[in-house]
């Protein structure tokens, strides 16, 4: 059975970043993804479940570290406890029986893929403030300012909300936790497949920091001056 499902997509681990020299002596900056293999740990269908789906586990772990329930779940599979585990919507109960519980998945499923979209985690920077996190230019540095010239300034004015009470309105621009949070690079370039390795070179950098997890996909929404760069069907 293929491993291509109808959307391309797999699990893996940002390894690191480095340099690939072309065959004319040029040199473009990669990341390097240790990208599978993954394991098919359930599917679901319309009629059981309510929508049509393909679940993928990925990274072995100790059963002492997992849970009683996670280990069951993967022991359905046939497999060993999975640290990741991620769900991919698919279009229809006949795409979704594509697959089989326990099937492999691994990163030959992106050959013939020119462009994926790597979704992961940012690094998390703390607490930071308003200059750092939202690009704010910070009051003037001029006679007459005190002490004051990293902060937001007023927001009294972004402060009444008819009919929910004078509170601050949500999305308001403040100091607060800067990175930690999912992040999406889209349309990068796939510069080379190892599939014995199981490694997946992308130009440019990915989100996260070195370890870190990745779910990568086909690009869904390409730039246009990549898409006119595919072939027309």
């Amino acid at each position: 059975m293929s491993n291509k499902p109808c959307q391309v997509a797999i699990l893996g681990r940002k390894i690191g970043m480095t340099r690939y020299f072309l065959e004319d002596g040029k040199n473009i900056p990669v990341t390097v993804i240790e990208a599978g293999p993954c394991v098919v740990t359930q599917v679901k269908t319309a009629d059981r479940h309510g929508y049509s789906a393909v679940q993928i586990a990925f990274d072995d772990m100790k059963a002492r570290n997992s849970s009683i329930p996670m280990i069951g779940h993967d022991a359905k599979a046939g497999s060993a406890p999975k640290r990741v585990h991620r769900e991919m919507r698919v279009n229809d109960d006949a795409a979704a029986n594509a697959f089989q519980l326990g099937q492999t998945i691994d990163v030959s499923c992106l050959e013939g893929v020119a462009y994926v979209d790597v979704v992961g985690t940012s690094k998390g920077k703390g607490f930071a403030g308003v200059m750092k996190r939202h690009n704010f230019k910070g009051m003037s540095a001029t006679h007459g300012t005190e002490r004051k010239h990293r902060t937001p300034g007023s927001i009294g004015s972004h402060g009444t909300d008819r009919g929910h009470g004078a509170k601050i309105k949500k999305g308001k621009r403040m100091a607060g936790q800067l990175g930690d949070e999912r992040v999406t690079v889209r349309s990068l370039d796939v510069v080379k497949i190892d599939a014995e390795k199981g490694l997946l070179l992308v130009k440019g950098p990915v989100p996260g920091a070195n370890d870190g997890y990745l779910f990568i996909r086909q690009a869904t929404r390409l730039f246009k001056r990549k898409a006119k760069k595919l072939p027309k069907k």
